[in-house]
């Protein structure tokens, strides 16, 4: 069983997740309700496709990538190389591990 919180393997017959602390009940639902996003993918997005915050748009942090992506087209690109930059960042940040989740707080996978 994973902790549907953070992800974690549970231990057989565990009270609480050992990593978050998220209580385990008889009802609990062990089955994730999605897949963990890919810290390759995510990074590999912010590197290539950064200025429109497509990396962003995939981890669920929808205002961070709208601006961004309003950065590009609004400005009918002369603000791009700001949010290539932003979008480089972060896509370093990511496959470094200094971004380790999701919007959800769910753990990426590598």
């Amino acid at each position: 069983m994973y902790c549907k919180r953070c992800g974690h393997k549970l231990e057989d017959e565990a009270l609480f997740c050992g990593k978050c602390g998220l209580k385990i009940d008889a009802t609990y639902d062990s089955v994730p309700k999605t897949r963990n996003k890919s810290k390759v993918a995510a990074g590999l997005m912010g590197l290539i496709l950064g200025s429109l915050g497509i990396h962003n748009f995939y981890l669920g942090y929808t205002t961070k990538a709208i601006i961004q992506l309003c950065l590009t087209i609004l400005s009918g690109g002369t603000l791009s190389t700001i949010s290539f930059v932003w979008g480089f960042v972060e896509g370093i940040l990511i496959l470094t591990g200094v971004i380790k989740s999701d919007a959800s707080g769910l753990p990426l996978d590598k």
